[in-house]
């Protein structure tokens, strides 16, 4: 989540008293959700929906700027709660619709966004109270800045509340420093589609979403280099988004990616690869199986036929994580070796469509 771990816990300023906040870490690492929220200085924590978590803490800025942050994809200062049950209370809608704009209109947020509390839930009526609330909210607002929330300014203060069986939960923060432009900071993706290639697809239309946090949309025509493509879902998103696609992978593609002329695709392995010497990218995708310390040994030597301020994304695949140190250790590790040739991270994130793997973005510093 921050984009370097400079500092480390014991070097951040503890606020004088116990602060309330929401966090969000993805199942996945539920194992070490308690270690994770001990890094934070939680001294109480309670959970809500799948994989939210309530918590008090002296040391707010550990959930940003601590080395653990990467392991909690989505916060927010808990600033209103109203624990309840909503389905159960009559005219729940108008009350806290008129609470949100007594207590937040008048800071402005460019935007009132409202998600679930439970996402994956097959009943839809939160979704439905959701997407009611917000609308009769915004009712009462002033007009919002932001239009929608791809219009969202990543920089400037946005409403987040979230909604369950277990009440309301609410919140000002930039989408930056949330870390994501959606309340609880998912973007949901099609993935069974006719025309989807493959599941993965959806990991890279995310991370692109996700990359508007801290960077422009590279614009059409932008030249990726691939590595790792089979079958091709995220070949797929790439070419939909009218990008020139190098893609490599010792395995075939999808046949309906050879329809389209941005694609170029080598079956071999990444490692034999030679690009031409007057070749240029700029992006590298990174997806491959296998040892990370071999992926961004290939990235690092393919990186240098990308372009000054050329981006990379890399996705680090993790062991199975039982301790926080563990994947935190091999993540600094990675992160080291590009460092030491040029590339920085500059953000770091664990996707909805990740499973045990964590997407870090870099970015070429010179030539």
């Amino acid at each position: 989540m921050s984009p370097v771990d400079s500092a480390a816990n014991s070097a951040l300023t503890p606020a004088a008293t116990s602060q309330p906040w929401l966090v969000r870490i993805s199942e996945v690492f539920a194992p070490v959700a308690e270690q994770v929220l001990a890094r934070f200085g939680a001294n109480t924590h309670t959970r809500l929906g799948a994989d939210f978590y309530s918590i008090k803490t002296a040391t707010p800025e550990a959930i940003r700027q601590s080395p653990a942050s990467v392991l909690a994809r989505w916060n927010i200062p808990l600033e209103h709660s109203w624990p309840c049950h909503p389905a159960k209370m009559e005219g729940f809608v108008e009350k806290a619709a008129q609470t949100l704009v007594k207590k937040f209109g008048p800071r402005s947020p460019q935007q009132l966004l409202i998600g679930q509390l439970n996402p994956g839930s097959p009943d839809p009526y939160y979704k439905s109270l959701a997407s009611n609330l917000r609308g009769r909210a915004l009712q009462l607002f002033p007009a919002m800045r932001a239009k929608s929330v791809e219009d969202q300014d990543s920089q400037a203060p946005t409403l987040f509340c979230l909604v369950g069986k277990e009440g309301l939960f609410c919140g000002i923060s930039t989408p930056q420093s949330a870390n994501g432009f959606y309340a609880g900071g998912s973007l949901y993706v099609a993935k069974d589609t006719p025309d989807t290639i493959s599941r993965a697809g959806a990991k890279i239309a995310e991370a692109l979403h996700y990359l508007k946090l801290y960077r422009p949309p590279l614009p059409a025509g932008s030249h990726w280099l691939e590595l790792g493509a089979c079958p091709g879902g995220m070949t797929s998103e790439l070419l939909v988004r009218e990008f020139r696609v190098t893609a490599l992978d010792r395995s075939p593609l999808d046949r309906r990616l050879f329809q389209n002329p941005a694609l170029v695709f080598h079956q071999m392995d990444v490692a034999e690869f030679r690009p031409a010497r007057d070749d240029r990218y700029d992006a590298i995708l990174d997806d491959m199986n296998g040892e990370p310390e071999e992926s961004i040994r290939q990235v690092i030597r393919l990186s240098r036929q990308l372009r000054r301020k050329g981006i990379i994304v890399f996705t680090l695949k993790l062991p199975k994580v039982e301790t926080v140190d563990a994947p935190l250790q091999l993540r600094d590790e990675i992160v080291a070796k590009a460092d030491a040739a040029g590339l920085k991270l500059f953000a770091q994130t664990h996707l909805t469509y990740n499973r045990h793997e964590l997407t870090l973005f870099f970015e070429k510093a010179a030539e």
